[in-house]
C-alpha cells in the first residue's frame, strides 16, 4: 500500500481524446519531506512523519525546528503520519515522497475531514422538542434553560448540548480513479468528488479493496499546447 499527503484545491471537467467527459477533483501533492521514521523498537509501529508547505524559522517551535534539522528541511506547517509496505522501507529521512509514487488509472482512498452540515441548532443537531407553536409563544426553537438544577449553579457546565457546527468528520471515499498525475506541476487529477472543502488536507492512499475493477485511463487533451501553438503563429 502506498500513501501521500496533499491538498484539494477544486474540481473541474476533463475531456478524453475519445470524446468522454470526466469531473475531476485537482489535489495539489507537493514533495512530502520525511521528517522521521517511526520504527517498531522505539515506537510500536512503522510508519514515515511526513511535512509539506515551508515554514519561516521564526514561526516554530524548538521542537519543530530540531525535527527539521535531523531531516537538513525547514519546518513545515503540515505534518502527518503515511504508512504503507511499498514506501517505508525505500525512504529514509530527508528523502522526498513524490506525486509519482501512483501511476493514471491506479484506484485510491481520499481521506480529509468533511464540511459538515454548517451551523445548525437545537433541534436538529440533537433532537430537542419543540416548544408550543401557537402565535403568542415567544418560545419555538431556541435552547431553553441553562440552569443546573445542582449545588454548583454558577455557570453553565461543560458538555451541555447547543447549536453550533454539526457533524464536520473524517470521511473517507473508496475506489476512486486516478486519471492523469502531472508531475511537473505537483498535481494529481482524481475522477470524482472528495471529502472536504478547497484548501482542506487530504490523504490519499492506495485502494483496500482487492475486487475492485481497474480504470483504463484514456489519454486527456492538454489544450494548454494548443494555446502555446496559437499564440506562436
Amino acid at each position: 500500500m502506498k500513501s501521500i499527503i496533499g491538498r484539494k484545491i477544486g474540481m473541474t471537467s476533463v475531456f478524453t481524446e475519445g470524446g468522454s467527459t470526466y469531473p475531476v477533483t485537482v489535489v495539489e501533492v507537493l514533495p512530502n519531506v520525511v521528517l522521521q521514521k517511526k520504527t517498531k523498537d522505539k515506537d510500536g509501529y512503522e510508519a514515515l512523519q511526513i511535512g509539506i508547505e515551508d515554514k519561516k524559522e521564526h514561526r516554530a517551535n524548538k521542537c519543530e525546528l530540531g525535527i527539521a534539522k535531523k531531516a537538513n528541511t525547514a519546518p513545515k506547517y503540515v505534518v502527518r503520519e503515511i504508512e504503507g509496505d511499498e514506501i517505508y522501507p525505500n525512504y529514509e529521512v530527508g528523502q522526498a515522497v513524490e506525486c509519482s509514487i501512483f501511476a493514471e488509472g491506479d484506484m485510491v482512498d481520499v481521506t480529509a475531514k468533511s464540511k459538515g452540515h454548517g451551523y445548525t441548532g437545537i433541534i436538529k443537531r440533537y433532537h430537542a422538542h419543540i416548544g408550543p407553536k401557537g402565535h403568542g409563544s415567544g418560545y419555538h426553537r431556541q435552547i431553553g434553560s441553562l440552569a443546573t438544577n445542582g449545588r454548583c449553579n454558577n455557570r453553565v457546565h461543560a458538555g451541555k448540548k447547543m447549536g453550533g457546527h454539526w457533524r464536520p468528520q473524517t470521511t473517507t471515499i473508496i475506489d476512486l480513479p486516478i486519471v492523469k498525475i502531472i508531475p511537473e506541476k505537483n498535481c494529481i487529477l482524481i475522477r470524482g468528488s472528495v471529502p472536504g472543502p478547497k484548501l482542506a488536507i487530504v490523504k490519499i492512499r492506495s485502494a483496500i479493496r482487492k475486487d475492485v475493477k481497474k480504470f483504463k485511463a484514456e489519454p486527456i487533451i492538454d489544450y494548454t499546447k494548443q494555446a502555446d501553438e496559437t499564440k506562436a503563429n
